[in-house]
Parts: C-alpha cells; structure tokens; sequence
C-alpha cells in the first residue's frame, strides 16, 4: 500500500492492465488445496508478474514487489466459498493481501506502477498492516475506499509481527464475507451487491513491496 502526495494532496490513480480474458478456467470442483510441496508455482496459476517474483522456498510460496500483479488461482470458484490459508510477512511493515472474487487476470498496468498509482481490483481485496502496517481492511474492488467511507470494514490493531505466521479463514455466503485470524473474528462485511459469477469467481496472493510467504492454501465450496 502506498501514499501519492503532490503539492500537498493525495492523488489517486485508477489505472489497471485489462487484456483480453484468458479461456474459462475450470470450476473449483469438490475443492483445491496446495502445499507448495514442488519447485514452482505451475500451472494451476496464472502469474501476471513474470521475472521469477513468484517463487517456491522450502516448501512455501515466497514473493516481494509484487507491485498489484497478482499470481491467480486458474480455477473458477463457487459464490460461497471457505479460503484457508497461512501467511507472513518478512517486513515489519506487514502489507499481507488476497484478492477474492476477481477476474482471474486482471493487474496493475507497467505505467501506473511506474507512476505510483492507486489500483483498482477486480474484486475483494483483504489486507493485514497495509499501509506501513497501520490499518487492516476489506476492500471492494478500491483499495483505498476507507479513506472516504466509513462503512468500509477497518481495524488499527492488531498490527503485524514480520516472521509470524498467521492462520487465515474467509468465508463468503451469500453476501456476507467473514475473515478471521488464528480462529479469532477479525472482520466481516455485508455486502448488499457482492461479486459473484464470471468476472468475478477467482483467487490470488498478491502483494506491492513487502516479501510475504504464503502456505497450506485449501479452498473449500460451501
């Protein structure tokens, strides 16, 4: 996450890179889990960032400067869904984020990230200790959508301890949405109009700065 402050103001951009869409991917099926148990992502994603940012360590799914190009599940899923997963940060400046209910390979455009612009998703974005890890939120689709609306589901605390590994479950039924963080309520959200059915049916680790480690990915229908 990033601030853009010119001559005193925030400016935001909304720049992203739409190419055409990829063939349909297959539906999530009876469910998909990933240990990262092999030497590279493969071809169960579709990696808009390309040049070697997404890796396989030890067992786990390693990833810095990201910079909003997501590596996309290739899998289109249900509209209620249960994602599981374990994630760290290896900065003290936290900024840990998945996108849920995207398109499947939308991404920040070379030229926005050049410029420093605000990305716009393609769908819900959950970030721990964005912002220099001074806020955690649920965004639709405007990840800076809390600077303006209250109703955006928001917490300054707990912040992230960079080498911990987190426990993460969100649900999604209907329209609600329901993170939690080792077992605990972390945030939750009713959305009157959620996201669901093609252009917005996929899942992606994604990232700007930060080098984050995520594993032990199982997605479950509902």
């Amino acid at each position: 996450m990033r601030w853009i402050v010119l001559a005193g103001s925030l400016v935001a951009g909304c720049h992203d890179a739409t190419p055409p869409a990829p063939p349909p991917d297959p539906a999530l099926g009876s469910g998909f889990t990933d240990h990262f148990d092999r030497a590279a992502p493969g071809s169960d994603y579709r990696d808009t960032a390309g040049d070697g940012v997404y890796r396989i360590e030890n067992g786990s799914l390693v990833f810095a400067k990201a910079h909003n190009h997501p590596l996309w599940l290739a899998r289109a899923l249900p509209n209620d869904v249960r994602i599981e997963l374990d994630a760290t940060s290896r900065s003290p400046e936290g900024d840990v984020k998945v996108e849920l209910f995207g398109d499947g390979y939308r991404h920040e455009s070379e030229d926005a990230v050049a410029k420093d612009l605000i990305y716009t998703a393609s769908g819900y974005v959950f970030i721990f200790g964005g912002w220099r890890n001074s806020r955690s939120v649920i965004v639709r689709q405007d990840e800076h959508a809390w600077e303006h609306d209250r109703g955006v589901p928001l917490r300054t605390s707990p912040r992230v301890v960079a080498g911990q590994t987190y426990h993460w479950t969100i649900t999604r039924r209907g329209g609600h949405l329901d993170w939690q963080i080792d077992g605990k309520p972390f945030l939750a959200w009713d959305d009157p109009q959620p996201l669901a059915g093609p252009g917005h049916d996929h899942f992606a680790f994604d990232g700007w700065d930060t080098e984050c480690v995520f594993d032990n990915l199982v997605i479950t229908p509902l």
